[in-house]
């Protein structure tokens, strides 16, 4: 299984999911893809087994990936303060993996009925549907386009 983990600015939120998915058990490696060198050096700290910084990255890296976590602005063009390009929402919003995405009320995304849940509470959320997803995907009938 390809997990990535993308984040920009500081990296904080990607290097929280990555911490969290290597404490609860998940064996898979993960591979960090920042925006920046900052977001990316951020996550490798945190224990990504793989990172890559840019556009590139994120393009090349979402072809073949079977599961992508991030804030949710990964899929809207200009987002992160700018970061994200359209061609890199592009290439994470088109792909076929299995999209876990952080809601967050910021930069003018607003997800109507969002409970307003601490950050640690929202990437808990998120690793345990990435590990019901990889369990799921390690049974026969499942059909990764179904999360």
């Amino acid at each position: 299984m390809k997990i990535i983990v993308i984040d920009g600015q500081g990296g904080r939120m990607g290097s929280l999911i990555i911490a969290r998915i290597k404490e609860s058990g998940i064996t898979e490696p993960v591979i960090a893809i920042g925006t920046n060198s900052m977001a990316t050096a951020s996550m490798l700290k945190a224990g990504a087994d793989k990172a890559a910084t840019g556009e590139n990255p994120v393009i090349v890296s979402t072809r073949d990936a079977d599961f992508i976590i991030g804030p949710i602005g990964i899929i809207s063009a200009d987002s992160l303060l700018g970061e994200i390009t359209p061609a890199m929402a592009n290439a994470v919003s088109s792909c076929s993996a299995c999209k876990i995405l952080i809601p967050t009320n910021r930069c003018n995304h607003y997800i109507a009925g969002m409970k307003d849940l601490p950050l640690g509470d929202l990437i808990t959320i998120a690793v345990n549907k990435l590990k019901e997803e990889l369990t799921k995907a390690s049974s026969f009938l499942h059909d990764p386009s179904d999360c």
